[in-house]
């Protein structure tokens, strides 16, 4: 079994990392994960005829040459070697977490801070135990900061990213429900999500905490923070100006003693936050001020995130990347408060929610037979059963809606679009 030390000189010789051998790089060192479904020890040989130049593997049975390297269990050696890479990297590590809007922030700091260094942030939605190691791997010798997004369902998995991933600097977007399932209770998140703070004080490092969260306030008490909100004695401090449907806002910037006024791309209030946050990690890495609205400005949100999409027929409002209890709420109280005519929300199952479920689909049930809308879709099974209204047409998948939605042939609608990834609204957009 070969040391961290030796595969790691091996990894300096062949930086780059595979693990499906769909998209081998001429070169590259193939970790053969394992899966529920899937045991990549069994396409090893394939990698190194494809290019790969070692096969790292953790079944004898599959080491046929000197190309096979035989370890104890890949994925722990793919963690450690992140690990060890990391160590050597002399570079700010920033850790982002958070219920809603990690993935937005994360986009929007790598944003702001590519304004004045080298910037390598995590990929679309690398950021669990897998990710988080190949995304420090995939960091070069010419970067200069590192903005590592981390997700959990479980407990303990901050902690486990955070010891790979060693962030100086870390933000927590806020904490809701979601992955009650996995976490068993509310609870259960808190003490995940705090894990990042914990490693944090650690290595005597800084957070960046929403003063106006209550939560996190009390959770980083006594630690080195920096503060950004709508309260006056923040270090930050913001004020929405309008959010219909596009987020603008001011920023009191203290450098140059006047407000900043800033026109995103971002549809929904609750984005504040997640703008404010980039505004002030950029302020205090010395980005300067206009290059951070410019920055912001500029950003336009993908992958079915706050998306506005304008079709031929109607204005959607798309945010069906994911959904739990905390998301959902502010987005339909959002579109209820966008002034336009004609709304349409068409809201999905929230996945992962366990024994609270019924009782969390049922609280949304509520809100929107008593908001404005003028129709209003539901999809999956949760929603259906729950339905009692004849005035509200549920179906238990998108196939099934997919259909009504075709013979209603809606037109001239500005539609809400908003459910866990895993009912794929997005195939309904053929039909809006």
């Amino acid at each position: 079994m070969p040391e961290i030390k030796e595969l790691y000189s091996l990894f300096k010789q062949y930086p780059q990392i595979c693990t499906d051998t769909r998209d081998i790089s001429e070169g590259s060192l193939f970790f053969a994960l394992k899966g529920e479904n899937f045991n990549a020890n069994k396409f090893a040989a394939e990698a190194l005829e494809k290019g790969s130049k070692f096969a790292i593997i953790d079944e004898k049975e599959f080491k046929k040459g000197s190309q096979y390297i035989l370890v104890n269990d890949v994925l722990k050696t793919l963690q450690q070697l992140a690990s060890f890479h990391r160590n050597q990297l002399k570079i700010p590590v920033l850790g982002i977490t958070g219920t809603n809007g990690k993935t937005t922030t994360k986009e929007l700091i790598n944003a702001v801070l590519s304004k004045k260094y080298s910037v390598h942030s995590t990929k679309g939605n690398f950021n669990n135990h897998i990710g988080v190691p190949l995304t420090i791997l995939s960091i070069k010798d010419d970067v200069e900061f590192a903005v590592i997004e981390m997700g959990a369902n479980h407990p303990g998995e901050i902690g486990e990213l955070c010891s790979i991933s060693r962030p100086d600097y870390g933000v927590i977007t806020n904490i809701g429900k979601a992955h009650l399932e996995g976490f068993g209770s509310i609870e259960g998140v808190v003490n995940t999500k705090r894990e990042l703070y914990d490693f944090i004080v650690s290595v005597n490092g800084k957070v960046f905490v929403c003063i106006d969260n209550g939560l996190l306030m009390e959770l980083s008490e006594g630690m080195q923070r920096i503060t950004y909100g709508v309260f006056p004695n923040s270090d930050y401090k913001g004020e929405i100006l309008e959010s219909n449907p596009f987020l603008n806002f001011k920023w009191h910037c203290k450098s140059l003693q006047q407000e900043l006024r800033i026109s995103t791309n971002l549809i929904g209030y609750f984005n504040f936050e997640n703008v404010l946050a980039a505004v002030s990690i950029g302020d205090y890495f010395g980005v300067k001020p206009l290059d951070i609205k410019n920055a912001i400005e500029n950003y336009k949100p993908t992958n079915n995130r706050s998306q506005h999409i304008v079709t031929k027929k109607n204005t959607l409002f798309m945010d069906a990347y994911n959904a739990n209890p905390t998301s959902m709420d502010a987005a339909i109280r959002n579109f209820s408060q966008i002034n336009c005519s004609n709304k349409f929300a068409i809201i999905g199952d929230m996945r992962e929610l366990g024994i609270e479920a019924e009782q969390e689909h049922q609280k949304i049930l509520e809100l929107l037979e008593n908001s404005d809308f003028d129709k209003i879709l539901l999809v999956g099974k949760v929603f259906t059963s729950l339905n009692k209204s004849s005035a509200i047409p549920a179906f238990e998948n998108v196939s099934e809606a997919k259909v009504w939605l075709k013979n209603l042939n809606p037109e001239g609608f500005n539609i809400l679009i908003k459910g866990s990834r895993g009912i794929k609204l997005e195939n309904l957009l053929e039909c809006l």
